[in-house]
């Protein structure tokens, strides 16, 4: 029964984890989902009376195209649904080939929030997401999976004026 609950707490881990990029992942592999999902860590408590899932040391997640790794992520369940996911890390890093015709998005922080009920992914201090050569760079980056809204710097109470760097398409179209 314990293997069974550890099956079910990790696929529903992969599943928010999945949710953990920005908007270039709304065109992520479809593939992804339906792979086997692999976790590693140097230690896990799963903990049923109060819902909560703590995976620590050297965590690893790969499931088809996503790799992620972190210090420690713990998930919170309510009513046997996942409800809310945090990755804390130094740092946190998530990768996923989006499509055939795009590159790796990458993205890294210290800290990631992934809300299921607010369909919110947080990436918090020292942010940058990747792809293509583009760069976007913020301590918190606020990303609204239902809206397709992403928020950076003081709309999201960051400290730090947003960085972005877009590459030509000339550059873009070379490098592929």
């Amino acid at each position: 029964m314990k293997q069974y609950h550890l099956l079910l707490r990790s696929r529903q881990l992969g599943y928010a984890l999945l949710l953990l990029a920005l908007p270039s992942l709304a065109a992520a592999l479809e593939s992804d989902k339906d792979q086997p999902l692999y976790i590693e860590a140097d230690s896990v408590e799963l903990d049923d009376r109060s819902g909560i899932s703590t995976y620590s040391g050297n965590v690893e997640l790969n499931q088809g195209t996503i790799h992620m790794t972190a210090d420690k992520v713990i998930i919170t369940q309510k009513e046997g649904d996942t409800d809310h996911v945090v990755a804390e890390g130094n740092p946190v890093t998530f990768q996923q080939k989006t499509s055939e015709k795009k590159g790796v998005v990458k993205a890294q922080s210290k800290r990631a929030e992934y809300d299921l009920n607010s369909d919110t992914i947080f990436l918090i201090e020292e942010a940058v997401v990747t792809q293509d050569g583009d760069v976007f760079k913020n301590d918190r980056i606020t990303y609204n999976r239902s809206s397709e809204v992403v928020r950076a710097g003081a709309s999201e109470q960051g400290k730090q004026r947003v960085r972005i760097t877009i590459q030509s398409k000339n550059k873009k179209q070379g490098a592929q």
